[in-house]
């Protein structure tokens, strides 16, 4: 159901936000060792050093976090994807973004194995940038020009190129394989905070940045030539929606690897609820993206309990079925 007017869309989001603490609140307390408020509560007030209060402070909350900005940094890359390109199949994962990052990343790590933090996370944006050139360059190659079908198979192939790339360097050397073998799986399991700080503040500007491009967006989805007998500089907000689109899939996949399908289904459902006002989708998309991986994760952590699966393989067994039903109905964003 689209929520009409703008206070049912304010509401909808303040009952975002609170849906949003109630999983971050689980995402805290649910696992292997279960905690309630209270233990919390006491971990951050009276912090004890009990086994309990380091699980809290330096492993469940750290981990929700992450999960917060992945899950929000993914969703919000996806709406503009989608925008831009005019497919409903876009994302950072079907398009190669993620795999051109992690191809980068998992190349440093080979050969660079003093590589800071920083320094990952700039390869890392590197690597989506240039996945990201080389699908728009082979989509738009040709007579016929861009057109959704050819986005998604360029993008297809190049995300099975690099991936047939990854595999075969980590193949060659095993000490990589051995040190990215789970984080290629897509995980915030065992990450801590230090992976977020280089990438926070591209993040940040990131999520600044599409909020308020969102009305440009509008106006471009009315069509190019409209768009530019509006005054707006069509060209300018694609670059700067692609530069966006870069900072946040290459700062996720910095912290958490390529996790797949956020950004294909969260902003179908933000449109479900916010209609096509990019001003309001991409918030939707910011809250619906956190909540899903939260959501994700702490499923992950009970599936074949003691161990976990890695997030990025619920995110798949959600994300598989709509991705399906999508492709049925057809890519075209009208």
């Amino acid at each position: 159901m689209v929520l009409k007017s703008a206070k049912q869309k304010g509401i909808g989001i303040l009952a975002g936000i609170l849906l949003l603490i109630i999983f971050t609140l689980a995402s805290v307390g649910l696992g292997y060792t279960d905690v309630n408020l209270a233990d919390v509560y006491r971990a951050f007030m009276h912090f004890d050093q009990s086994n309990q209060h380091i699980i809290i402070r330096e492993v469940r909350l750290p981990r929700a976090i992450l999960a917060v900005c992945v899950g929000s940094s993914l969703a919000i890359a996806g709406v503009l994807m989608q925008a831009l390109t005019r497919n409903s199949l876009a994302s950072p994962g079907i398009f190669g973004v993620n795999a051109g990052a992690s191809f980068f990343v998992v190349l440093s790590i080979s050969y660079l194995p003093s590589l800071s933090l920083q320094g990952m996370t700039w390869i890392s944006f590197a690597g989506a940038a240039f996945a990201a050139v080389v699908v728009y360059g082979i989509g738009a190659a040709g007579s016929q020009g861009l057109t959704p079908v050819r986005l998604t198979l360029a993008g297809a192939a190049i995300a099975a190129l690099f991936s047939s790339f990854t595999q075969g360097m980590l193949v060659l050397n095993e000490k990589a394989l051995d040190e990215v073998l789970f984080w290629l799986a897509g995980s915030v399991q065992g990450r801590e905070l230090s992976y977020l700080y280089p990438v926070l503040p591209y993040l940040i500007l990131a999520w600044i940045g599409s909020f308020f491009i969102g009305r440009h967006i509008n106006v471009l989805l009315m069509g190019e030539d409209v768009a530019q007998g509006l005054g707006q500089r069509t060209g300018w907000i694609k670059a700067f929606a692609g530069v966006l689109i870069i900072l946040l899939a290459g700062g996720a996949v910095a912290i958490a690897g390529p996790i797949g399908f956020v950004g294909i289904v969260v902003p179908h459902f933000a449109r479900r609820i916010a209609g096509q006002d990019h001003r309001w989708v991409i918030p939707y998309a910011a809250l619906l993206g956190a909540i899903l991986l939260l959501a994700a994760d702490i499923s992950a952590r009970y599936v074949i309990m003691p161990e976990e699966v890695p997030v990025g393989v619920m995110t798949a067994i959600i994300g598989t079925p709509f991705f399906i039903f999508i492709a049925r109905r057809g890519v075209a964003v009208k």
